[in-house]
This record gives structure tokens, C-alpha cells and sequence, in this order.
């Protein structure tokens, strides 16, 4: 496996996120497992039909086209993270129509990152999500590698807009 490394800035507007060049202009191949997870929960995946959008008004259920026959064509699997889903949601508990947002950001996360255990990239998982605030729900990652020290990740999703439930 050998991926160019990503690095990320994270404001509460937006999270940026680039290569990572090496002092001769060349690109970084270091960290290609966490390149990987952050590939993976920094993009969208594309929402299934039956999931409630964001915006009402759009039928815009995003994805990658490439992730059309991925695993037939490439060996691959839908690439991204359907936390995108829950932007502009309120934060709910286990009783709403929608279910448990804190826990629907927990497996959202664990979808986008399963198939690296099942193509053996890592050896484990761990998800954790918690609500930090009245806005906002940290995601915490722990990516294991068999004897190798885990690899923790925190990533968060903001809702910057509180509907009235």
C-alpha cells in the first residue's frame, strides 16, 4: 500500500485538507494507514434512498461515481462516510423518528472504515462517539495493526444549525 499523505486544518467553517510535500517538493508516503481513514471519513458517501437528506429541498444523495461496481472493477468498496447526513440535524436521543444521532455518527463512522479490516489493512476498530456540547459530537477512531501501537483519531462533525424537532 502506498498512498500520499493528507494533512488536515479544522476550523469551526470548514476543514481543509492538502498533500503533504516534503522539503525537496516531493510527496509524502508516510502514514498510509491514516491517509486511508481520513479518505475515508472525510468524503461522502453516497446516502441510500431511504435516508432523510439534510436540505429537504435536494435530491442530492452525494457519493463518488467511481464507487459504481468498485468491488467487481477494482477490488474496492464505496468510498466516505455518510455523516454528512446528519449536517443540520438536531442532536436527538434513541426516542426520535430518526433514532440516536450520537450513535448514528458512531456507525456511520464504523461503515466507512469496516472494509479496511476485511481487506486486512488493519487488524480493528474502535469507534466512539460522544456529544461534547449542544453543536456538537466527537468521533474518536483507534486503528489497530495487529502488535503495532493503535493509531487514535479524533474527527468531529459540527451542526451549525439547530432545527426545532
Amino acid at each position: 500500500m502506498s498512498d500520499i499523505r493528507i494533512v488536515s486544518t479544522a476550523t469551526l467553517e470548514r476543514t481543509i485538507a492538502d498533500w503533504f510535500l516534503l522539503p525537496d517538493g516531493s510527496l509524502d508516503e508516510s502514514e498510509e494507514l491514516a491517509t486511508l481513514v481520513k479518505v475515508a471519513l472525510m468524503t461522502d458517501r453516497r446516502a441510500d434512498r431511504d435516508e432523510i437528506l439534510p436540505d429537504p429541498d435536494s435530491t442530492d444523495r452525494r457519493g463518488w461515481w467511481g464507487d459504481y461496481e468498485a468491488e467487481l472493477i477494482w477490488d474496492g468498496w464505496p468510498v466516505g462516510c455518510k455523516n454528512w447526513v446528519l449536517l443540520r440535524n438536531p442532536i436527538t436521543d434513541p426516542y426520535s423518528l430518526e433514532g440516536d444521532t450520537v450513535l448514528r455518527a458512531q456507525n456511520y463512522t464504523r461503515e466507512a472504515l469496516t472494509p479496511m479490516i476485511n481487506k486486512r489493512y488493519c487488524t480493528g476498530i474502535d469507534v466512539q462517539a460522544a456529544r461534547v456540547d449542544i453543536e456538537r459530537i466527537h468521533v474518536l477512531v483507534r486503528v489497530f495493526r495487529g502488535p503495532l501501537p493503535e493509531i487514535a483519531l479524533r474527527f468531529q462533525d459540527l451542526w451549525t444549525e439547530i432545527r426545532e424537532s
